[in-house]
């Protein structure tokens, strides 16, 4: 099947929802969207990145230098009381672009 691609305004929440569960590092995050997405939904690695970057300048998150399960150097990555805010916000405004695209599509 074709890739599908993220919704556009989604990939923040997406990554903030998955930290929700704990610290894990940019590969993780990727693979944890596929897996809860059933594969439907793929982040790439030129879009994963640069969000979390963003996400580190916004204090959404902190990230530290540590050891993969696979004993590799990685960055894990960790909500901040900021990025929980952050992800209310994300949610609540998607909640409501979602209503009114249904009230469209139910309407017309």
């Amino acid at each position: 099947m074709p890739r599908t691609e993220i919704p556009p305004g989604t990939l923040y929440m997406m990554i903030l929802k998955t930290l929700e569960r704990g610290p894990m590092h940019g590969y993780g995050i990727a693979l944890r969207i596929k897996h809860l997405s059933d594969e439907v939904l793929e982040v790439e690695e030129g879009s994963l990145y640069p969000a979390l970057q963003r996400m580190l300048i916004k204090g959404w998150v902190v990230g530290e230098w540590r050891p993969s399960e696979n004993n590799r150097r990685a960055r894990y990555y960790r909500l901040t009381a900021a990025g929980r805010k952050q992800l209310g916000v994300e949610l609540s405004e998607f909640d409501r672009v979602i209503q009114a695209v249904r009230q469209v599509i139910q309407t017309a």
